[in-house]
């Protein structure tokens, strides 16, 4: 086990800190990630001076990782993944130096890699564009306002909201594609015809939604895991299930946030949040701030015929053991 003291730091400025941050929590063997800023020359920094450009300083992210579980070459690669490195005026609907893409190395082996890593990515012939992004030494950060901590998770909707609308996602698909999973692979639409229900089928493929109160799962209670019908990925865990209401399953939160993506629906003549899995794209509900307040107040309102149960006994031979720890006593 690595001692705190041996734990490491990067900084990032990747625009808006909020993206940044969460992008960067989402990785194993990151300990912790401060949205903060870092560049000026003042001894002092705050959001609105930093926002509307009257300092030098830039939205950053300060990065505390385990070395021995995540190497700085992986968050390298990361941030390049999650940004637009060809943007020299900010990051999407950000704008400014003050959102400008950098790299701050605190010594000389983070230097090289992200010189290393910037001329590998520049090589590769992914963007057309130069890369502009900047690579500089290090300066004082100063972690931003509280309410800038975390806004990912205190505020899921709206940080969603913003993110949808930031054009940031849109972008990395265009350049990056959707990972390739080789245990989650989608059939193609006639393989699906044939395997799944025709009630399966319309609410996965086609936006459908189930009849309330009269579904599998609505009032199902036994421990396990909730995986895409369609390509198996997981999607949700029985102990983060309640009961709310409204007769359909309904959790706080997914298992990995990785398998659920958000988009917004403006269907109905109102704006929901749809949920779909990410690598079989599969429609699976709606997700509303109307959850249990001590446990984030979210509520993901999925359709049953959109989910296949792994029973909790069964996670190991069904290849799912690395969530058997959630239902140890």
């Amino acid at each position: 086990m690595v001692a705190a003291d041996q734990y490491e730091t990067a900084v990032f400025a990747g625009g808006c800190f909020w993206c940044t941050e969460s992008d960067f929590e989402k990785l194993s063997g990151v300990v912790e990630v401060i949205s903060g800023y870092t560049g000026g020359a003042s001894e002092e920094a705050i959001y609105q001076q930093v926002a509307s450009g009257q300092t030098e300083h830039i939205e950053s992210v300060q990065v505390v990782f385990d070395p021995s579980k995540v190497r700085y070459e992986a968050l390298l690669d990361a941030f390049w993944r999650h940004i637009d490195p060809t943007d020299a005026g900010g990051q999407f609907v950000d704008r400014g130096n003050q959102y400008r893409s950098v790299i701050f190395y605190q010594n000389k082996d983070q230097q090289h890699q992200a010189e290393t890593s910037r001329d590998a990515l520049a090589q590769s012939g992914r963007f057309k564009k130069p890369l502009v992004t900047e690579i500089l030494p290090a300066t004082p950060f100063y972690p931003a306002e509280d309410y800038h901590q975390n806004y990912y998770r205190e505020n899921p909707l709206r940080y969603r909201y913003y993110r949808h609308n930031s054009g940031r996602d849109q972008f990395l698909e265009s350049v990056w594609g959707r990972d390739v999973h080789p245990d989650y692979v989608k059939p193609d639409q006639e393989a699906l015809r044939q395997t799944l229900t025709a009630l399966s089928y319309e609410v996965t493929q086609q936006e459908g939604t189930e009849p309330s109160f009269k579904n599998a799962f609505w009032d199902h209670k036994s421990a396990g895991l909730y995986v895409d019908v369609v390509t198996g990925e997981p999607l949700f865990s029985s102990t983060d299930k309640f009961d709310s209401g409204t007769g359909w399953p309904s959790f706080v939160k997914p298992v990995e946030s990785k398998h659920v993506v958000e988009k917004t629906d403006r269907k109905l003549f109102s704006v929901r949040t749809e949920v779909r899995s990410y690598y079989g794209d599969s429609h699976l509900g709606h997700v509303f701030e109307d959850g249990p307040t001590n446990r984030g107040g979210l509520r993901y309102c999925i359709n049953s015929a959109a989910l296949r149960f792994i029973p909790a006994n069964e996670l190991s031979v069904t290849g799912y053991g690395k969530f058997s720890h959630l239902f140890e006593e």
